[in-house]
């Protein structure tokens, strides 16, 4: 059985003829001069390593062009890239005139969903990167989480676990983008509720080097309830009890329900996986 691709199911699950290029000459690969692509407009990608374009620009020298970039026809002079920016300045820094490109017949909504689809899928993304890519689908292309996730084949929770990175601070996004933390620790940064204690405990992972797992323990301590706090609980009337038994074998899960003397509180769906937290938000869609 075919391996699955890890980083998702492709354009043919966004755009309904994505596996059937259209092309200027039917069905083959068209020589397209460089001076006449324009760049995309909606490329969701800005940074591009110097470095790795030289050496993709070296191969090019020798091996030439291996995947051909995609485009849409403006006019009969003009071309706009869809894919393949990469390639296309590696292209230009060895000298070609010429790219190989298949012709697409594509609008400005097709356009963002196959750049935006085609960043997700890259291997060299970092995190935030594949966030807002996300979440510009969601916003821009009008997906909820749940037709996204069988559009491009990737669980709802891994979605909700990128989109939940874009609201860390800043520094700490500018961080996982620069390395300086992982996606392990961002994950376990958003547990924590304080935007002050968020960056303390960043800074701590980056003076003292700490694993993930360190990392869980310490937002694991800050996020245990103070005896103060717990001093504000009261016993929950009966039929706030009976609510709170009905809700836990609904979910079959162990539901916090927490309620202070004024009567403001939260109720809490624990889970204990992502394939726990797909299973509980099934039950939330059928809900619906």
């Amino acid at each position: 059985m075919a391996q699955r691709n890890a980083l998702g199911r492709g354009l043919g699950a966004l755009i309904d003829d994505a596996g059937q290029e259209h092309t200027v000459n039917a069905d083959s690969v068209n020589e397209i001069e460089i001076n006449r692509i324009e760049v995309n407009p909606f490329q969701p990608r800005t940074k591009f390593d110097e470095e790795a374009l030289k050496e993709l620009a070296s191969s090019i020298k020798q091996l030439g062009i291996i995947q051909p970039i995609t485009v849409r026809k403006i006019d009969d002079r003009k071309f706009q890239l869809i894919t393949g920016e990469r390639r296309l300045r590696a292209a230009q820094l060895a000298g070609l005139n010429k790219i190989p490109a298949f012709v697409r017949f594509a609008n400005d909504q097709e356009m963002l969903e196959m750049a935006l689809v085609e960043n997700i899928q890259r291997e060299d993304l970092d995190a935030i990167e594949i966030a807002i890519s996300y979440q510009r689908l969601i916003e821009e292309c009008k997906l909820t989480q749940e037709s996204m996730s069988d559009r491009v084949g990737k669980k709802r929770s891994t979605i909700s676990n990128y989109l939940r990175l874009l609201k860390l601070p800043a520094e700490i996004q500018l961080g996982i983008r620069d390395k300086q933390i992982t996606m392990g620790h961002a994950r376990a940064l958003i547990n924590v509720e304080s935007e002050k204690t968020q960056l303390n405990v960043y800074y701590k992972i980056i003076d003292e080097d700490l694993s993930v797992r360190k990392t869980e323990d310490i937002t694991r301590d800050i996020n245990i309830p103070n005896p103060e706090v717990q001093k504000e609980k009261v016993r929950l009337p009966e039929e706030y009890e009976q609510l709170k038994k009905h809700l836990s074998d609904h979910f079959n899960s162990k539901i916090e329900f927490n309620r202070n003397n004024k009567g403001s509180g939260k109720i809490v769906i624990p889970f204990k996986s992502d394939e726990d937290l797909e299973r509980i938000m099934g039950i939330i869609d059928k809900m619906k």
